[in-house]
């Protein structure tokens, strides 16, 4: 009787008190209590300090992450083609996750029609676009901890990958330094969790505030972005997946989906990658019939640095957010936040709420508010975990292609019925 409440439970309470707050001072009109004690006050000062917590966090999460899930790759040479078909693989999906997200958004303008002027003390800016040959060679760093300290995120990603790639070469010579990168790992999930304990108060005040400005108008806006959302992953999912695993195994979707139902269900409750391993692994040998050898690389490597449905949850985001402050993305900046957050992905913590953290980084990418993610939030908890489902659905597809290839799938268990019948 007396459960603790989850997370997030906590974060829809503070979703739903927050916008009806919020549309009951939009109707109450302009008062001293109204916009100087609760808008400029409470609701600023406790916003701020939630967004300014997400913002600490980005710079040594990516670095560490990165770095750490590069390193996780033991042996480079040993791992020879599967290694280079299953990195192929994340990335390749990756990008049309990403890119799907974005060509979707740019139809259904999600952000387009909501005025925010209420909101706005200045006019945003975005920088004039360099020229992708100029993107790509500054992805390369002169001074790695200058780039730490102004926060230029393609520099950090390639220079973790870099330390990540260069720990796992040398192996047991430097196993532990590659441990004390795993600690200090855990050290940045316990940190995220803790920042994610004030996250329903920051929802609250951040929501009350965007709707004590905006009032009902920007309920559809939001409407129009979950769907951009949810509808990008079930296109990945019904066409980029289902394609290429008939395109690469000739296996049957339908089979696929039905088998793997349990594990998708575990990864839309918890709303983490990591947290579903022990399942995702145990359907993909016990049911789909893949060989030990090769799911207990993949599945693994693919919680690290594959987030395909976190990429699509930026990528539409994205374009939300600089339709609503008026920013117009070019086709330049449209390909930084591509390859941003194609590789944000490698090594993005499979634990929840880090989704938000990397679309962080990706605005700072091409110079857009992060204040733009405080009206999206709130619903990201339901988002989160449909896209979680997506990230695993992603892992195990890759396994089977690769298992495949490599001579280490039985098609009959993955054809078998008895297999249906219960997973742990």
């Amino acid at each position: 009787m007396n459960k603790k409440m989850s997370l997030t439970t906590k974060i829809f309470i503070g979703l739903l008190v927050g916008l009806i707050v919020g549309l009951i001072l939009n109707q109450m009109g302009p008062s001293y209590f109204r916009d100087k004690i609760l808008v400029e006050g409470i609701f600023t000062l406790v916003g701020n300090v939630f967004l300014n917590a997400i913002r600490m966090m980005v710079v040594p999460l990516v670095f560490i992450s990165i770095a750490n899930g590069a390193a996780s790759i033991s042996d480079i040479r040993k791992l020879g083609r599967v290694g280079s078909k299953t990195l192929a693989f994340y990335l390749v999906t990756t990008a049309a996750a990403i890119t799907i997200a974005i060509l979707l958004s740019l139809v259904v303008n999600p952000g387009i029609g909501l005025d925010m002027s209420a909101l706005m003390k200045t006019e945003p800016t975005i920088k004039e676009a360099k020229p992708l040959v100029q993107v790509i060679t500054d992805m390369v760093p002169t001074n790695p901890v200058a780039a730490m300290a102004n926060g230029e995120m393609l520099q950090i990603i390639v220079f973790a990958l870099l330390v990540g790639i260069g720990l796992a070469s040398l192996g047991e010579k430097v196993k532990p330094v590659v441990s004390i990168f795993d600690q200090l790992n855990d050290l940045m999930m316990k940190m995220i969790g803790m920042v994610m304990l004030i996250a329903p108060y920051g929802v609250f005040c951040l929501i009350a505030k965007t709707f004590t400005g905006l009032g009902f108008p920007a309920m559809l806006p939001l409407a129009k972005y979950m769907f951009c959302v949810l509808f990008a992953l079930a296109l990945h999912a019904g066409i980029t997946y289902s394609g290429m695993l008939v395109g690469f195994t000739k296996l049957s979707p339908v089979t696929f989906f039905k088998k793997f139902a349990p594990a998708m269900g575990v990864a839309f409750s918890t709303a983490s990658s990591n947290a579903t391993l022990p399942v995702t692994l145990e359907v993909v040998e016990e049911k789909l019939g893949v060989n030990k050898s090769i799911a207990s690389f993949t599945i693994p490597l693919g919680a690290t640095i594959n987030m395909d449905g976190t990429a699509i949850m930026q990528g539409a985001a994205t374009i939300f957010i600089s339709q609503l402050y008026g920013v117009d993305l070019g086709l330049s900046a449209i390909l930084t936040v591509i390859l941003t957050a194609t590789l944000a992905s490698i090594g993005t913590a499979g634990v929840p709420g880090v989704g938000l953290i990397m679309l962080s980084m990706v605005l700072q990418a091409v110079n857009l508010p992060i204040e733009g993610i405080a009206l999206i939030i709130g619903i990201d908890r339901i988002l989160d975990m449909s896209r979680t489902a997506i990230n695993i659905t992603g892992d195990a597809v890759c396994t089977l292609i690769v298992a495949k290839s490599e001579g280490e799938f039985d098609e009959s268990v993955y054809n078998s019925k008895d297999a249906e019948k219960s997973v742990a």
